[in-house]
């Protein structure tokens, strides 16, 4: 059985895991965050998008992440995406001046990276509507807000026999 907090699996390797899982009748959880506050700010994200189309995701850490954008905001983008329209934001003519300056775009949906010593991990969801702003935010001051999650994570993964991606799928 396995517990795992790697992010950066290309989806054929997702694939391959998760054939593997079912082949041999073995749990595994793969988590992109083990925060439980991380966890639900992207399920609330996921809710939200059903009433706000207009969304955009900053995710921050510490100087040391190699990735970015953080698995995290991949998954919560993901989890958006099953909500909400694909739609282009922001004026149909607008022109970067700067190239990136507007982060990556994921089917419209534009996600900044922001990397600097003293952050461990941070993320905010921001939604905009006609006269209304909402935001959902995660932070996370140091490690042991992980803790939960691997707990639950590993408590978890001995009933099950198949692979789980992401705790939204284990918490209710």
């Amino acid at each position: 059985r396995s517990v795992i907090g790697t992010t950066g699996f290309t989806e054929e390797e997702l694939k391959q895991l998760t054939e593997n899982a079912k082949e041999k009748a073995v749990g595994t959880i793969i988590a992109p965050n083990f925060a439980i506050g991380a966890v639900l700010m992207m399920k609330f994200s996921q809710m939200a998008a059903k009433y706000f189309q207009d969304v955009e995701v900053i995710e921050l850490h510490h100087d040391q992440k190699l990735d970015a954008p953080s698995g995290t905001a991949v998954k919560t983008v993901e989890l958006i995406r099953q909500n909400r329209e694909s739609k282009q934001q922001g004026h149909p003519n607008e022109v970067e001046q700067l190239e990136g300056a507007r982060g990556a775009n994921v089917d419209g949906i534009h996600i900044h990276s922001v990397r600097l010593p003293g952050l461990i991990a941070h993320q905010e969801v921001m939604f905009g509507g006609d006269g209304q702003m909402l935001t959902v935010r995660h932070d996370s001051f140091n490690r042991a807000s992980f803790m939960s999650g691997v707990k639950l994570s590993i408590d978890t993964v001995m009933n099950l026999d198949h692979l789980v991606y992401g705790l939204e799928n284990i918490i209710d």
